[in-house]
């Protein structure tokens, strides 16, 4: 099961799926309110009738996919510029999509491997009645908080568990994954099924140096802040700490991925690593005339591309990419504005997140009847006002025409004060309305997006031409030069979609000593202990009471050597008899410069191990039912397996 930032897995005949609690997090948000906050209490559903369904939430399970390259490639003559190119693919990418989606009633989706080299057609059934039947204190799923994520030992009880339905009525699931009582042993192979997200690995030299010394840090700096106002505005009180924790949350995870990526990137091994294997390659191109003359221009053309960006990045990332106007308000704006104009266009002239196959996922998030609070949207806008600001200078046009002659505070609260758009059937309507609603509507957020829209199109239209379009030709070479080079021993880099890793339950060396590959629950405790039971090392208060029913030495969390990256949360840890011993939650820091290399020394995949997810599901919330459901069906063994 694809989630919208992660992943997971059907794991009984009655439509229980398994995913992270961090992943479900933003869903608990949305169920959440300031008498009811799940993500800080849990939610335990002790009868189906209070499984709570989940507000605009799209789970997708793949049901088949077709390689479409040549039908894809068909739209390129051999006269055509890169800007040409692009809009030629985009075009017949937009009809693949349509007519796959009426032909099949699923939903389609082209996706792009080898940057360009390949191009697979992915076919989803969707499920929107899906239902929350358990998770745990934030605490208990997240223990340890910023200072253990992205290390081990670890010891957290990240899960969540939802019910998908289907007529009102659970669905009922043939192939599901059948829930170990016995778990794993250090040494067992192990396999993981997830959507790993985007990886750089097959990335040219020129483009890691633009992400080292140009992306990475721009990013770290703008997020930065933003975290840092999130946690000013969580400090006024409960609710507004409640009202910020999803978002804090998934800025604090970004930022310490991003700065171990950078890490990576500046260590001259990996980098030494890279421009070998690069040199290798261009050599072996260089040597045979044919392939010099198809392909060896190729990664020119990336340096070129990615050298041009710099003179308006920054003002692309904060007024196209949203940073400058950080705002729900703002996003349904945009979406309301540009939606309005793209469906006037025809299929393939439109951007791609406007097309006809995604209007489904447009309009229900438009309709989504979440809550949107003025409060919080007027801290995140007066924080991107200053950063944009700041960045830009406060005599940049757009920054003159955003702030309006008001300081960054005035111009957030007046625009707060004045939108209608945090009402979802004003959103509807607008939508339903088309061109002429959105036309006429005086909201301030649309206005503004109305203002801004001209040089937002232009920074777009700017990227989108001078890097995207001749990384997209030039990446197809590579990729070629690859094939024709290596044969098919390169697998294509990470793209949120479905895959398949195998590895090894196996602990590692970390400054010179042995990572043991378990942990066990009595670590819980004694690491809260040691840290006197204060933040992020405070177990919640139905562990203080469990503790001396639980069995203290089962196994709690592991890793693995399973080739794992963000977008893998959630995935399911399968033993050889195919069945479920584990929950990828997180990796090591050692493994954030994997979304560059891997290194099988090193990299592990961090896990719930089951054992420890029915110990607490038994002992700690005493969901018996849930339990049993889980394993009623549990895979007897068989022998000579």
């Amino acid at each position: 099961m694809r989630f919208p930032s992660g992943s997971g897995s059907f794991v009984s005949s009655e439509g229980l799926v398994l995913t992270n609690h961090h992943v479900a997090m933003d869903i608990l948000q949305k169920l959440s309110t300031a008498e009811r906050d799940l993500v800080k209490n849990g939610y335990v559903a002790r009868v189906r009738t209070q499984e709570i369904k989940a507000p605009d939430l799209e789970l997708l399970s793949l049901q088949r996919i077709d390689d479409v390259t040549a039908q894809v490639n068909a739209a390129i003559k051999p006269d055509m510029k890169s800007t040409e190119t692009l809009a030629a693919r985009r075009a017949a990418i937009a009809d693949i999509e349509k007519t796959a989606e009426a032909q099949t009633g699923l939903k389609a989706e082209v996706v792009t491997l080898y940057q360009g080299g390949q191009y697979h057609l992915y076919l989803y059934k969707k499920f929107t009645d899906v239902r929350l039947v358990f998770a745990p204190e934030f605490d208990a799923a997240f223990y340890g908080g910023d200072p253990d994520n992205f290390t081990f030992p670890r010891y957290c009880l990240d899960m969540t568990i939802f019910r998908v339905y289907e007529g009102g009525k659970p669905l009922q699931v043939k192939q599901y994954l059948r829930w170990s009582t016995a778990g794993a042993q250090a040494g067992d192979p192990v396999f993981t099924s997830g959507h790993p997200g985007q990886t750089q690995r097959l990335n040219t030299v020129a483009h890691l140096e633009f992400l080292r010394d140009q992306s990475l840090p721009l990013n770290i700096e703008l997020y930065g802040r933003l975290r840092d106002a999130l946690e000013r505005f969580g400090q006024q009180g409960d609710e507004q700490k409640r009202q910020a924790s999803d978002l804090f949350f998934t800025f604090e995870n970004s930022l310490k991925s991003w700065k171990g990526q950078l890490a990576g990137l500046k260590d001259p091994a990996l980098m030494e690593k890279k421009t070998s294997a690069e040199k290798k390659l261009r050599e072996s191109i260089a040597a045979d005339v044919g392939l010099e003359t198809r392909f060896g221009d190729a990664w020119e053309q990336v340096a070129e591309a990615r050298g041009s960006l710099p003179p308006y990045n920054l003002e692309r990332v904060m007024v196209e990419g949203g940073l400058a106007i950080f705002s729900e308000y703002f996003t349904h704006a945009r979406t309301l504005l540009r939606w309005a104009d793209e469906s006037q266009k025809p299929n393939g002239e439109r951007l791609p997140e406007y097309t006809d196959a995604r209007k489904p996922q447009i309009e229900r998030a438009l309709a989504s009847e979440a809550a949107v609070y003025p409060g919080f949207e007027q801290a995140r806008l007066a924080a991107s006002f200053s950063i944009m600001r700041d960045k830009l200078g406060v005599g940049h046009p757009l920054a003159k025409q955003i702030l309006a002659g008001k300081t960054p505070e005035a111009r957030a609260a007046e625009l707060v004060k004045g939108t209608t758009l945090g009402d979802a059937s004003i959103r509807k309507a607008l939508f339903a309305g088309g061109v002429e609603a959105v036309k006429a509507s005086t909201d301030p957020f649309i206005e503004l997006a109305r203002a801004i829209e001209p040089r937002a199109r232009e920074l777009r239209t700017k990227y989108d031409n001078e890097v995207l379009a001749v990384e997209r030709d030039a990446y197809a070479k590579i990729a070629q030069a690859v094939f024709a080079v290596e044969g098919d021993k390169a697998y294509p880099d990470g793209t949120f979609t479905l895959r398949l890793s195998y590895g090894q339950v196996k602990g590692y060396q970390e400054n010179g000593n042995d990572v043991a590959p378990f942990t066990e629950i009595r670590g819980l405790y004694v690491r809260g202990d040691q840290h006197g039971l204060q933040p992020p090392y405070k177990y919640p208060d139905s562990w203080v009471k469990a503790r001396t029913s639980l069995k203290l030495t089962t196994p709690y969390n592991f890793v693995t050597t399973n080739d794992i990256v963000g977008g893998n949360s959630g995935s399911p840890v399968i033993n050889v008899k195919g069945e479920l011993v584990g929950l990828i939650f997180d990796g090591n820091i050692q493994s954030l410069p994997a979304y560059f290399v891997y290194d099988g020394s090193v990299n592990r995949a961090v896990a719930v191990d089951v054992r420890g997810m029915l110990e607490a599901l038994s002992k700690v919330y005493k969901a018996e039912t849930l339990v049993s459901e889980l394993t009623a069906q549990v895979a007897a063994p068989t022998a000579g397996r």
